[in-house]
């Protein structure tokens, strides 16, 4: 299987490329230079690859939630590079690739991602890890102050945090999950390899869908970035 990655939603600007079994990723924090650097790093891996973009299954982004102009850019290059080469779309929830990363380094069965959407607000989702080793959703991804987010499960569940959300509000989200939370990871960011792993397993499931498909997901319509 051939399927590419790129991520634009946070800070991380990234692109990842699966051949067979082996990810090659390339990853930058540079915040508002998303647009002048991603097409680079897809042609970078495409040549590495030896491939051609007609050669690749599907092509798969980070749909949001996160910044509206980087979530934007990497829809709008998606679609571009889709019609192109006439290949489906795999949208992936950057909250889920938060999850998943937090997941496969860590082996949490039960992940609180949280990104910081400004205003005082923070997209959040509670996810658990199947036996396949992927994340699900345990509930709607939602967005709301933090002292707002909630977690679903019985007191016997731990949760391991995740995202830019605990960095700004570790305290608020730590009250609220009080004895169920077992730590967290603030610096973490959404990663197009993460994002690679779901987009397989969404593909092989036929959950991909056409270009003109490929859409944002914002959660409100406020900009926020």
């Amino acid at each position: 299987m051939k399927l590419l990655a790129i991520d634009t939603a946070t800070e991380a600007c990234s692109a990842a490329i699966l051949v067979d079994s082996e990810i090659r990723q390339k990853l930058v924090i540079a915040p508002r230079k998303h647009a002048e650097l991603i097409l680079s790093m897809v042609d970078e891996l495409i040549s590495d690859a030896g491939i051609s973009l007609a050669q690749l299954d599907a092509l798969a982004f980070g749909r949001g939630p996160g910044s509206f102009t980087g979530i934007r850019i990497a829809a709008g290059i998606t679609q571009g590079i889709a019609y192109a080469a006439n290949i489906p779309v795999v949208p992936i929830s950057n909250l889920a690739a938060l999850a998943q990363s937090a997941a496969e380094k860590g082996k949490h069965a039960n992940i609180f991602s949280a990104i910081d959407a400004r205003m005082q607000e923070i997209y959040w989702c509670e996810y658990n890890t199947l036996d396949d080793g992927t994340v699900t959703p345990a509930c709607d991804e939602a967005v709301s102050s933090p002292d707002k987010a909630i977690v679903t499960s019985s007191d016997s569940i731990k949760y391991f945090g995740v995202g830019s959300g605990w960095k700004t509000y570790a305290d608020v989200l730590s009250k609220t999950l009080n004895h169920k939370l077992e730590g967290f990871d603030p610096e973490a960011l959404p990663q197009s390899k993460d994002i690679l792993t779901l987009a397989k397993r969404d593909f092989e499931q036929g959950k991909s869908v056409e270009a003109d498909k490929a859409i944002p997901v914002y959660l409100r319509n406020k900009v926020a970035g």
